[in-house]
């Protein structure tokens, strides 16, 4: 069950990458709720996804500073 929603916030970040704002809810969102080592793979999979969205990259901070507080 934990893997489908860590699956489903991959899919809600993917479709609301193009708002900055609504990108960071859902992100804060998905912190919250994941487990601990979720939350590590997030953190990799979002370097990958926002490699060509330079404006996306401030949204690795967030995630960051979560995972080094588990």
């Amino acid at each position: 069950m934990a893997r489908a929603m860590f699956e489903y916030t991959k899919t809600v970040l993917e479709k609301v990458s193009f708002n900055l704002e609504l990108f960071k809810k859902e992100l804060e969102k998905a912190v919250n709720r994941l487990l601990p080592y979720e939350v590590k793979e997030l953190y990799f999979w979002l370097q990958e996804f926002t490699y060509n969205k330079p404006d996306l990259h401030k949204c690795l901070a967030l995630v960051e500073s979560k995972k080094r507080s588990l």
